[in-house]
């Protein structure tokens, strides 16, 4: 006679946690096909060289044309093209003339850079002349399309975000502050990691690998910070959380496949201050581009960590106050839950 009532009750339990993933495919679908599934340039900025009649002619028929596409301006000479390209201002540099030449970096973004080259290329064929491509910034022999470090990141995320359900889940019965310590010590693993694939598993990078095991520790810390500290408040739905926030919208603003530019307005604007944008961007300007704009992403990733720094004080002292240390060491019902929520999360 009991076997109804604990089956009726086993199959609720299975659907109450069915409605994780299902949420994560909803998830996953709207921001990956939202950001990717139609790339178009909007606003790339792109230069005409020459300060003549004939250059701005060209400028303003190319924007005239490109309908919004393309934002093109003149500059005066080849140096000056160069510069702002080394300094990520333009994304394209067009020398007309008899052998007309475009100047792109293709380490800044491969698929912004094919976009220019598509572009000029009917303006070359328009003239019947051959177009010459010089790439300024190719990207290191092992990322031949500047893609590697986005694959990078996603390891990395992974790593970290997987960690936090161990930590916060199968480690509630710890203090907060040995958790923390844990969080801070699994992120250096995960970095030593991410160092180990970038140099020498794949030679992602030929150099300045120094750099991006520091931003690799400062992303894999920040998303550790901040996974343990919402787990406080969010528990089982710790996991949908952090794939939210490091998954969902993370991947798809950080500029690692499509730039801002080649991607609709809402992931564009993400990429502007969110975390995984900051270490892409950090790789490279370290890696590429001399250092330029470094400051600024390294600060976002300082400040994400900082935000996850301060969530794990509030939420130590959340449990404080409500006694969640003491019944988690007595709850053998909350044990088992942090123990499924845990490798829910590690086999996603």
């Amino acid at each position: 006679m009991s076997a109804g009532p604990n089956t009726g009750g086993a199959l609720r339990h299975v659907l109450g946690h069915l409605l994780t993933p299902l949420l994560m495919c909803i998830g996953m679908g709207l921001a990956y096909l939202g950001a990717f599934h139609a790339p178009e340039p909007h606003g790339l900025r792109v230069d005409v060289v020459g300060s003549g009649t004939t250059a701005q002619v060209l400028a303003q028929t190319l924007q005239d044309e490109a309908d919004g596409a393309l934002d093109v301006r003149t500059v005066a000479d080849r140096g000056a093209a160069v510069s702002a390209l080394r300094e990520q201002r333009s994304f394209g540099a067009y020398l007309p003339g008899e052998r007309p030449e475009l100047l792109v970096a293709s380490a800044s973004s491969d698929t912004s850079a094919m976009a220019v080259e598509k572009a000029f290329t009917e303006v070359a064929a328009a003239q019947d002349a051959p177009l010459k491509v010089t790439d300024l910034a190719p990207t290191a022999s092992g990322d031949p399309t500047g893609q590697g470090v986005f694959f990078l990141l996603v390891a990395l995320s992974i790593g970290a975000y997987a960690s936090v359900a161990v930590i916060g889940g199968v480690g509630a019965v710890l203090p907060m502050r040995t958790r923390a310590l844990l969080a801070a010590g699994t992120s250096l693993v995960v970095s030593l990691i991410g160092a180990l694939f970038a140099g020498p598993a794949f030679h992602l990078v030929d150099r300045g690998l120094g750099g991006v095991w520091a931003m690799s520790w400062l992303y894999a810390a920040g998303i550790l910070a901040i996974g343990i500290g919402l787990h406080t408040f969010l528990r089982r739905w710790t996991t949908l959380g952090v794939m939210v926030l490091f998954v969902m919208l993370n991947f798809t603003s950080s500029g690692g496949i499509y730039r801002p530019e080649l991607q609709p307005g809402f992931f564009g604007a993400l990429h502007a201050f969110w975390n995984g944008a900051g270490f892409v961007e950090g790789v490279r300007s370290h890696v590429y581009f001399d250092g330029h704009r470094i400051a600024g992403h390294v600060l976002v990733l300082t400040l994400w960590l900082l935000a996850g720094a301060a969530l794990v004080v509030v939420a130590g002292l959340a449990e404080k106050r409500r006694g969640a240390l003491a019944e988690a060491r007595s709850g053998d019902g909350e044990r088992a839950e942090a123990e499924e929520e845990a490798e829910e999360a590690v086999a996603v």
